[in-house]
């Protein structure tokens, strides 16, 4: 393959709403820059970057893949993207990389929540963006509306590139406005012709707002611009493409991914628009003394690269996709891994087309590729020659969906956590923890399709069945009163016997959940040697409430009498005698049950604070605050754990996949009396099936 420096590359991530056609663009692209022979569907199966099973099986990107081309002497390479929500870890990883963005959407009039959330993150982060609007083959499909409904949102930052040529509801052909010229449709945007006199009103108007555009990028193009009321297409391409360097532009254009229509047209442009790994600004790092350091694009540098994401190979092994940061990276060097603080030799270095691998002697400094058999890398790690430095984290999103996982088939649980152990090598978004509370393990991710998966990649690649089911809530019990009780442990079976009697008063203590013991005893009618093994039953009665079996907190225990026998008084009597005093006096106290509180800080659009405070009120929450950041409400409340367990989900329906949440433990509380019968029929039922 030949050599690619960083001015002649572009690493563009495709991104956008789920279904609107990334990978199918993708394709196409890769067909048009004779990379594949055949141009597969999603449908079939058979596209280059959605190769994984459960992929194919579904029909949707379920993982970030990269693919390579090489057209009019530029490398392309594209990140694919999934765009259901739940794979969000995918996008993070992506854009840590990507150079600029490609955001595929439908001809279908509307914004999509997913398209919304992309240009909306390109945007905050000044990433380089144009649009792709697909499907304009379809029944129904309308550009101009398509447009519209984008520019309603992001205004006059929208600069439409393309403008298609119809007949019949049918393309044709279309006009590049930057250029001037008129293409029909199988033409491979080469030979413009002149615009037909059809589309000369709509071709001006649209011009005029490009060049506006374009004169605002560039102070000389504006007095240009002033001067003879209009630039020449060199000049509108240049204005454009400093406009979507620095934000104020966003091109767009449109086509058919899978009809391979407009797809030219847009690889054309992607080169004249989109900045080459050499143009994107440097990365800013620490060293080991936590000083600045600067990481350019320079092939002659130190090699710097990022481990952005894994792939778990079935013949290679497993494969760490980096991108060179700086230097060259050649087969057979030593790097060190800051992160693990190890060293790793570089053996075999590939670019990918999905699944596909072509081994490589080097890749240089903006370069994006892959290496098989590191010992001790994972996604997020750091390979450098020299000085160690150290890149920004890849910020991945909180798991909100917490799910207890159980076998299917009684003692596969090792094999369980064995294979999701594997899993996580390629998707870090996803963690598994154990509730000591409760002893379940629970799977904690971005949404139930994510979690659905994995369980169903345990099946296929490992052969373990998982279910999962609503994680246990971590209940505890307290009292309300003051009682007191006597325990009388007394056992006589021949020779020694055991005796032990203890007087207990039970009453709330601290709020913070510690257990107090108190020696009143007087006069010793507990001897000194036997008051630990009071307290030592007591620790072990309170593990246990009387209620529903959940600890009991916040409970202060005073030994005041007792009695013992100067032969069979044992230490194990007074344990015995403490449980028996803890059981009698307890009840008598008005035991409760207590509930774990979460705040929540849930960010929202404007238009569905109704709906959210709706919604926090049947849960029995309660609003703290209400702020305005950046055009969106945050809401800080509190709810009980019991209420919000599938909250991710229910979010995201009532708004459209536009809001988001964290949550934090603040304290317990008293559950209403209406809740507490369910809950202690629950937990009965869940000892019941244990010991089953």
């Amino acid at each position: 393959m030949a050599i690619f420096y960083a001015k002649d590359i572009i690493n563009i991530a495709l991104i956008g709403h789920g279904g609107e056609g990334k990978t199918s663009l993708t394709e196409a692209i890769l067909y048009n820059a004779k990379a594949i022979d055949r141009q597969g569907k999603v449908d079939d199966g058979n596209t280059t970057t959605d190769f994984d099973p459960e992929e194919i099986n579904k029909r949707i990107s379920i993982s970030l893949a990269t693919a390579n081309c090489v057209y009019n002497n530029t490398k392309f390479n594209m990140l694919d993207v999934p765009g259901f929500f739940d794979f969000e870890g995918e996008f993070v990883q992506a854009m840590a990389v990507a150079d600029c963005a490609l955001v595929v959407t439908g001809a279908n009039g509307t914004l999509p929540v997913g398209t919304e959330k992309a240009i909306d993150y390109c945007v905050e982060h000044k990433i380089p963006t144009v649009i792709f609007i697909n499907g304009m083959d379809k029944e129904n499909a309308n550009y101009f509306t398509t447009i519209e409904a984008i520019q309603a949102k992001y205004g006059t930052r929208i600069a439409p590139i393309m403008l298609p040529s119809l007949s019949n509801g049918k393309i044709k052909g279309y006009v590049n406005v930057t250029e001037g010229s008129y293409y029909e449709v199988g033409s491979h945007a080469v030979n413009g012709q002149a615009i037909p006199n059809e589309m000369s009103d709509l071709y001006k108007n649209t011009k005029s707002i490009v060049e506006e555009k374009a004169a605002e990028s560039d102070e000389e193009l504006m007095m240009e611009f002033f001067d003879k009321g209009e630039l020449q297409p060199n000049q509108i391409i240049v204005g454009i493409k400093k406009g979507i360097r620095d934000g104020s532009a966003i091109g767009v254009f449109g086509g058919s991914a899978t009809a391979n229509i407009g797809v030219f047209n847009l690889m054309n442009n992607l080169i004249n628009l989109m900045p080459k790994a050499s143009d994107v600004a440097p990365v800013l790092a620490k060293d080991e003394s936590g000083a600045e350091v600067v990481i350019k694009t320079d092939e002659k540098a130190n090699v710097v690269l990022r481990v952005f994401k894994t792939i778990a190979d079935p013949f290679v092994g497993r494969l760490s996709l980096f991108k060179v940061l700086s230097g060259t990276l050649k087969s057979g060097i030593s790097l060190k891994n800051v992160n693990k603080d190890s060293d790793e030799k570089i053996s075999s270095i590939y670019f990918l087309k999905g699944k596909k691998q072509e081994t490589v002697d080097a890749a240089y400094a903006g370069d994006i590729g892959a290496l098989a058999k590191l010992n001790n890398t994972t996604t997020g790690d750091t390979l450098c020659e020299g000085k160690a430095v150290f890149l920004p984290e890849i910020n991945m999103p909180n798991p909100v969906l917490n799910m207890a996982v159980y076998a299917t088939k009684k003692g596969d649980e090792d094999k369980i956590f064995a294979g999701l152990s594997r899993l996580k090598d390629e998707d870090i978004s996803f963690n598994v923890v154990k509730n000591i509370e409760t002893n379940e393990m629970l799977l904690c991710g971005v949404g139930e399709t994510q979690l659905d998966i994995l369980s169903r990649k345990l099946k296929n690649k490992f052969g373990v069945e998982a279910v999962l089911k609503e994680p246990r809530i971590a209940y505890r019990e307290t009292i309300k009163k003051m009682s007191e009780a006597e325990g009388k442990h007394k056992k006589q079976s021949g020779g020694a016997g055991q005796f032990g009697v203890c007087s207990v008063r039970f009453e709330p203590g601290a709020s913070d959940g510690v257990f107090e013991f108190v020696d009143a005893v007087v006069g010793g009618s507990v001897p000194k040697q036997y008051i630990p093994a009071v307290e030592k039953g007591l620790r072990e009665a309170i593990k246990y409430g009387v209620l529903a079996g959940y600890p009991m907190v916040n409970l202060k225990c005073t030994l005041f009498d007792g009695k013992y026998h100067p032969v069979d008084s044992k230490e194990i009597a007074f344990v015995s005698a403490a449980k028996l005093a803890y059981n009698d006096g307890i009840p008598k106290a008005s035991p409760v049950l207590l509930e774990p509180i979460y705040t929540l800080k849930i960010i929202v659009p404007e238009s569905f604070m109704g709906d959210i405070l709706g919604d926090l009120n049947k849960r029995r929450g309660r609003v703290l605050g209400m702020e305005t950041v950046n055009g969106r409400q945050i809401i800080n409340a509190e709810c009980p754990l019991s209420e919000i367990t599938k909250y991710a989900t229910d979010l995201r329906s009532m708004t459209q996949g536009r809001g988001r949440y964290t949550t934090e433990f603040t304290r317990y509380e008293e559950v209403p009396p209406t809740s507490v019968t369910k809950i202690v029929e629950d937990a009965k039922k869940f000892l019941a099936e244990k010991e089953a």
